[in-house]
């Protein structure tokens, strides 16, 4: 009974611990999201061909969490709302997809190499990112190079899309749309730099 007395304190302090490490390790799991898929067109008997060169990233949205602009100084990566993948590859697909849409007379690829008659398209993405006033942002700059490697045109793009309501979904849905208006802007471009 003497032992009993002096193990139940130490039995109670235990139990206690156990009790509230299951509460402080219960936390919510992160969400996790893809940028609204896009079905590319393929063009029948293509007129040309537009391979897509190495998507770059602003270093501080290369992370795994949605980036939001809070002020016009600061950024937070959400630590529960994460890509469910890359964003540069992400970004890769649905400007592939938008651009073979807006492109219909063209084949749209990833680079490769042994198209001798391919452009070029490299693509910089300075903001991708939800914004305090209730926009998602989008914004940077491509140049469209020949086969040869010379340049034929380069240009900046910027495209805001408002929110339809409150949440990451909505901001990840928004980013989408510009990313769709920022891949229009540049079909248009490259149009008017090969006629």
């Amino acid at each position: 009974m003497l032992v009993f007395q002096r193990l139940l304190p130490l039995l109670a302090a235990l139990l206690l611990g156990l009790g509230l490490g299951g509460c402080a390790g219960k936390v919510s799991p992160s969400s996790r999201y893809l940028l609204p898929a896009v079905a590319p067109e393929v063009a029948d008997a293509p007129d040309a061909t537009l391979e897509l060169g190495r998507l770059r990233l602003a270093h501080y949205l290369d992370v795994e969490g949605i980036v939001m602009q809070l002020d016009d100084i600061e950024l937070r990566e959400a630590r529960e709302h994460r890509w469910a993948e890359g964003l540069d590859q992400q970004l890769t697909r649905n400007l592939k997809a938008h651009l073979s849409r807006d492109l219909p007379t063209w084949r749209v690829t990833r680079a490769s190499p042994g198209d001798d008659d391919a452009y070029t398209l490299d693509v910089s993405i300075d903001q991708f990112q939800g914004r305090h006033d209730g926009y998602a942002v989008a914004s940077g700059q491509w140049q469209l190079r020949s086969a040869q490697g010379r340049l034929l045109h380069m240009d900046s793009f910027s495209a805001n899309t408002a929110l339809e309501r409150d949440g990451y979904p909505a901001l990840v849905r928004a980013l989408g749309k510009s990313l769709e208006q920022a891949a229009d802007e540049m079909a248009a471009g490259i149009r008017r730099a090969v006629l």
